[in-house]
């Protein structure tokens, strides 16, 4: 398993990955956003300071995460493994990754926000140490809303056991 920052030409790889990914979720209310976004979308965000890393086995693209470091914390989002190989700790090597990432650039926050229907990843975040510090409803422009969840963890400190 190789992971790798991603450059501009890889918006057609993410979009892909991500596409792949989100499908699972074209029949929710409302249908998650990531499917209305095109490669020109993601370009676009790549070439206005969004970054992503891939994730690849034997040379194939198999997950991928965009993020953006804001006001000295990490925000990523749209964390895509592609079906056929979810449950085989992928997402978790991807966040790892960008945890030390962070933890190199000095960033001592990370974020994401999820939908609380989504339990299964609410539910991988708290076993890699993140804790929901917000709930929020996300009105959309189709007068449709989301409930979701904004998840945090706390980068370089060390934990102590036992107190």
């Amino acid at each position: 398993m190789e992971i790798k920052f991603a450059d501009l030409s890889d918006a057609l790889v993410i979009h892909d990955l991500m596409t792949k990914a989100f499908m699972e979720y074209k029949d929710a209310v409302p249908p998650s956003s990531a499917l209305e976004e095109t490669v020109q979308s993601v370009l676009i965000a790549l070439k206005n300071g969004e970054r992503s890393l891939i994730c690849f086995i034997e040379n194939q693209p198999v997950g991928m995460v965009r993020f953006q470091i804001k006001e000295g914390s990490l925000y990523f989002y749209r964390l895509s493994v592609i079906p056929e190989m979810q449950g085989h700790g992928i997402a978790k090597k991807l966040l790892s990754f960008l945890e030390d990432f962070a933890i190199q650039e000095k960033i001592t926050n990370i974020f994401c926000k999820v939908r609380m229907t989504v339990s299964k990843n609410i539910k991988l975040y708290i076993s890699m140490g993140y804790f929901i510090y917000d709930e929020e409803v996300v009105h959309k422009p189709n007068g449709l809303s989301i409930k979701v969840v904004s998840m945090k963890k706390k980068l370089g400190e060390k934990l102590s056991i036992g107190g």
